[in-house]
């Protein structure tokens, strides 16, 4: 019915960038808030950053001055900028997005598949 899909994880050096993007497609009325969570190795899914239909942004404390979040609502696609990445940044990064499939009287929180990210120190 409705996939994420998130591509721009690679390997990358402390101080360097990335730039991820998430796709939803399928059979999506509305999209609401959509958002990235990352995963480190034996610590729980952490929040990164959320931007609401209306632009609205929301980030972690420890990535506010480093990370941008924006997105394309034409394409359904949700973006992360990463700068000064550090060695912590290391992560599965997921993508979420609150929509309306066909049909439905209330959204739902769907999930990419993952994208690793590795900085290397």
């Amino acid at each position: 019915q409705v996939q994420l899909v998130e591509s721009g994880g690679d390997l990358v050096q402390a101080g360097g960038s990335l730039r991820l993007s998430c796709a939803a497609s399928g059979s999506i009325v509305r999209l609401n808030s959509m958002g990235w969570y990352r995963q480190a190795p034996g610590k729980q899914r952490e929040l990164v950053a959320l931007i609401t239909s209306g632009g609205t942004t929301d980030y972690a404390d420890s990535m506010k001055a480093r990370f941008t979040i924006s997105r394309d609502n034409a394409k359904n696609t949700v973006y992360l900028q990463m700068n000064s990445l550090k060695p912590e940044d290391t992560a599965v990064y997921y993508c979420y997005a609150d929509l309306y499939i066909k049909g439905a009287n209330y959204p739902n929180r769907y999930w990419g598949q993952g994208t690793q990210v590795t900085v290397s120190s």
